[in-house]
């Protein structure tokens, strides 16, 4: 058997023993004892400016207290930097429970966006092309902003007002060529 570089002999039942334990086995280190991260010594010391500048902390005390989050290790070391400042502890690590957060303190939810009526859509359009081809579509504009306000009652989506608009402007269309359509019925007449 070969001896290995670090001076461990490999273990007889084939597997070299590892000097951190079993490698099943998770790691039981305290969350104070977890190492820091460059990040988390840069919030510790926002959260050092932040007191410097309230008043909190005096010119010497903010530096001394500077140096130490920069050589800090640990979050145990940087949470006790900034334990007795009105900005709280560190953020936890990954793995950490979160605080919960009371709900009158979340932001209000934002409003669900209900899906548009595509019939209602097409009433509008409809209604609106009434001016462009003399009120030839102003019958099927009203037909389908029925439909539309029908679907809209049952699936609770938008576009009432869509539908309304082509409902309107189909119904003046269809009033306007019934008045045309009497005008010449009573002209005819007359005529005869």
């Amino acid at each position: 058997m070969a001896v290995q570089p670090w001076g461990q002999q490999p273990s007889p039942f084939g597997q070299s023993p590892s000097p951190y334990g079993q490698p099943w086995q998770p790691a039981h280190t305290p969350q104070s004892a977890m190492r820091a991260a460059h990040t988390d010594r840069e919030r510790a010391v926002d959260v050092l400016k932040a007191a410097y500048a309230e008043g909190r902390l005096s010119a010497q005390e903010y530096s001394q207290r500077f140096d130490a989050a920069h050589r800090a290790q640990t979050y145990g070391e940087l949470g006790a930097l900034v334990a007795d400042l009105p900005a709280g502890p560190m953020v936890a690590p990954f793995g950490a429970p979160v605080p919960v957060v009371p709900p009158t303190f979340l932001p209000p939810p934002m409003p669900v966006r209900r899906r548009m009526n595509p019939v209602a859509v097409t009433s509008l359009v409809l209604g609106v092309s009434c001016f462009a081809t003399g009120g030839l579509t102003g019958l099927p504009a009203v037909i389908t902003g029925h439909i539309a306000r029908s679907q809209i009652r049952v699936r609770g989506e938008d576009g009432d007002g869509l539908a309304m608009a082509g409902l309107i402007i189909g119904w003046l269309s269809v009033a306007g060529w019934a008045l045309l359509l009497t005008l010449m019925l009573f002209a005819a007449a007359a005529g005869s």
